[in-house]
């Protein structure tokens, strides 16, 4: 859990930096990570097939199995990263296309180019990561995460007003700094996997070049793993763009909420992690009952946590928004949206915590139908409808977060049911696990 707060605390980073500089600039970093976030996390959520399939082989004591997992998916890693850098490197004309702001734009274009050097880096790094998780390695993800934000927020600040020599780049700074950690974070957790814990896996013992045979296997698991993860994140993105056209003032307030949204969200997408490790490690050892009652205590914690953070939201609103801005335009609409953070984010809590669950038994492409259905054939329509005025009574930002809304509560009752069919049904868990590992190559 640490992970994951420390990990957004370098997005809430930028955004209070960047705010705290311009609108101008929340907004171009707002429609930046509107890009980066979803094309870093499908390839993340396709290495994202490490975690199961190490934890399982860990449960299994098929230890040196694990040694051709991760070889294989640091290449996959590689190429992912170079996708990204390609993506990035090119999302002008998308900008134009879509009229966003210009005066956004001129800062979120060598905002993501500059994060895009960073790109291949953390792709290893999460390769490597997720061989630590799945072995039940999960402190050193924090302690990685927290030098990276040590190192982020002053960077930041130098970087964003040219303190110490260096020119004053606004919002791009935060780019420039993002790359840098990507970096950073690489180095140190090949500092930890090199280890000798590690060494048993023989993950270092050889050289390999890539193998459609293994690769196989891993983009079996992973790729409904990042399509999911992808659909909820291009969701969220791709209203934002579409929320651009509504100008500057009203992208840096929607940012604030959905920024505000992710910090609580971590938690529970944390909790769901750390259940597909629990669950992966005892359905390699064969203890079913075991992997449901992990299963069930995940939801029941996230949903407590979820619940106390739209407390929080509720009371404190006025106040988390002063962080980030002193345009009272942009915090007035900001704390507005806020209500509706209030109300959904225990289903959006719940969700993650269920898809977590689920890919511990390796089941990832029913709860990728789920989320393409819910997100994108629910909730962006109906968001876009009550946005531009098709259906009345919502219109503007306000009727798009009401598709956010209600994507994300079908998402949640769906999965929810899902995991309960799933994680009772042993022949299902089995076939599961089969049809994951049957273009596995033969030991």
């Amino acid at each position: 859990m640490g992970a994951q707060l420390a990990q957004m605390g370098m997005g809430v980073a930028d955004t209070i930096m960047a705010g705290r500089y311009s609108s101008a600039d929340l907004a171009g970093i707002a429609l930046g990570t509107s890009i980066l976030w979803p094309s870093l996390i499908l390839v993340m959520g396709i290495l994202q097939a490490i975690t199961p399939s190490v934890a399982q082989l860990h449960g299994a004591r098929l230890y040196q199995d694990i040694g051709d997992v991760i070889r294989q998916g640091i290449w996959l890693g590689l190429f992912g990263g170079l996708f990204v850098v390609l993506l990035l490197n090119n999302v002008e004309p998308a900008y134009r296309f879509m009229g966003v702001d210009p005066v956004a734009v001129a800062i979120s274009v060598p905002y993501l180019k500059m994060a895009s050097f960073g790109m291949p880096a953390l792709m290893c790094f999460f390769c490597l990561r997720f061989l630590a998780d799945g072995m039940g390695y999960t402190r050193p993800a924090f302690l990685i995460a927290i030098s990276a934000l040590a190192l982020k927020i002053p960077l930041n600040y130098v970087l964003i007003y040219g303190k110490f020599g260096f020119p004053e780049m606004g919002g791009v700074g935060c780019g420039v700094a993002q790359a840098v950690v990507m970096w950073l974070q690489l180095f140190l957790v090949l500092f930890v996997v090199f280890h000798r814990r590690f060494n048993i896996t023989g993950w270092r013992a050889r050289f390999s070049w890539p193998s459609w045979r293994l690769i196989r296997p891993l983009l079996i698991v992973g790729i409904p793993i990042g399509t999911t993860i992808f659909a909820e994140m291009g969701l969220f993105s791709f209203t934002t763009l579409l929320i651009g056209r509504f100008g500057a003032e009203v992208v840096a307030a929607h940012n604030i909420a959905m920024n505000l949204n992710a910090v609580f969200f971590m938690p529970p997408m944390a909790i769901g992690m750390a259940a597909t490790i629990r669950i992966g490690f005892r359905v390699g050892a064969g203890e079913i009952e075991g992997g449901r009652t992990t299963a069930a205590i995940a939801s029941a914690t996230s949903a407590g946590i979820a619940i106390l953070g739209a407390i929080l939201i509720y009371w404190l609103r006025h106040d988390m928004v002063d962080i980030y801005t002193t345009e009272v335009a942009v915090a007035g609409l900001a704390a507005t949206l806020l209500m509706f953070v209030v109300f959904f984010l225990f289903f959006d809590a719940s969700q993650a915590t269920f898809v977590g669950a689920l890919r511990g038994y390796k089941d990832t492409r029913i709860p990728m139908y789920i989320a393409l259905f819910s997100y994108w054939v629910i909730g962006l329509p109906l968001g876009a409808m009550f946005g531009f005025g098709y259906i009345g009574g919502l219109e503007g930002v306000y009727g798009f977060w009401l598709g956010l809304a209600t994507g994300v509560g079908v998402a949640s009752v769906l999965l929810a049911y899902r995991l309960w069919r799933v994680s009772g049904d042993m022949d299902l868990i089995n076939r599961l696990s089969i049809e994951a590992e049957k273009h596995t190559i033969d030991r």
